[in-house]
């Protein structure tokens, strides 16, 4: 059976991800010559939504952040497989490529364990916020494989909000919302807050999210602790009390909002499947 695969990679002025492209390149040219892969190989800056549509396999060449820009374009019944083009282990300048179990060299036995359906399968929930305007028009964001971002756009202006989740339901001015899935917590969340401040269970991690206003007054974080920092599976309603604010999910495409609209994030987006190797994503977690 042939698999209709479509691998995106990193393109920079850096030879080391040239020469782990032509590598890689080479391994699936075996696959297309023996009959067993239909292969069409794109830049990460030229591919759209359509690109990923029907696809058997999504193979990602690049760092973590290739792979988070790129999972927005891929729904849950696509797998997909990211390959480290640069490893932290072989260069300190490297990437840490915590989703990307694979390496150029274990490549071809891993993409052998993909087709032969023997990987790890990680079904990863996702964020995803919901912009309604006062006009009642809704923007559905990208869904965030890491974290989401909901702030005023002017950075060092505060973001003033009426938030509600579960039983609270108060005013806050803070530097702004950052949501963090589980698994994702290590690329920001981790550096602004300490996830060790809320109690989460194992059995949790597929349904609850993680989430921390930022630079909120510290007399509010005591009076309001998990309207401060909070692990929890219901959704966080905003109403925007700022003149223009955003919604930045994993640090890309930006969503505007005005004054008066509100913002629901929650776990409701498509999961996604990565494909691991080694064991699954969250051992990692436990080896941080």
């Amino acid at each position: 059976m042939t698999r209709d695969v479509l691998m995106v990679y990193k393109k920079t002025h850096e030879p080391v991800h040239d020469e782990s492209l032509a590598v890689v390149r080479t391994a699936l040219e075996g696959f297309v010559a023996a009959g067993r892969v239909r292969l069409d190989v794109k830049a990460r800056e030229k591919v759209s939504r359509a690109d990923f549509i029907g696809r058997d396999l999504v193979i990602i060449l690049g760092g973590d952040g290739t792979l988070t820009s790129i999972s927005h374009n891929i729904d849950s019944s696509t797998p997909v497989m990211g390959v480290n083009s640069h490893p932290r282990d072989d260069d300190p300048d490297g990437s840490l490529g915590f989703f990307m179990d694979s390496t150029v060299d274990t490549f071809p036995a891993d993409l052998e364990a993909a087709l032969a359906g023997e990987a790890i399968v990680n079904s990863l929930p996702r964020l995803q916020a919901t912009i309604t305007s006062t006009s009642g028009n809704k923007i559905v964001s990208d869904p965030a494989l890491n974290d989401l971002l909901v702030a005023n756009t002017h950075q060092y202006a505060p973001s003033k909000y009426r938030l509600q989740r579960g039983e609270i339901d108060l005013e806050q001015h803070s530097s702004g919302l950052l949501f963090s899935t589980y698994v994702g917590q290590g690329a920001w969340f981790a550096h602004i807050a300490d996830s060790s401040e809320v109690a989460i269970a194992e059995d949790e991690i597929d349904s609850h999210y993680l989430v921390v206003a930022r630079d909120l007054y510290r007399a509010e974080r005591g009076a309001h602790r998990e309207a401060y920092i909070a692990w929890t599976n219901e959704v966080t309603v905003l109403t925007s009390d700022m003149h223009r604010g955003y919604v930045v999910p994993d640090g890309w495409d930006e969503y505007h909002f005005n004054r008066g609209a509100t913002i629901s994030v929650s776990l409701d987006a498509p999961r996604l499947n990565l494909l691991t190797f080694k064991g699954k994503i969250t051992d990692k977690m436990q080896r941080k």
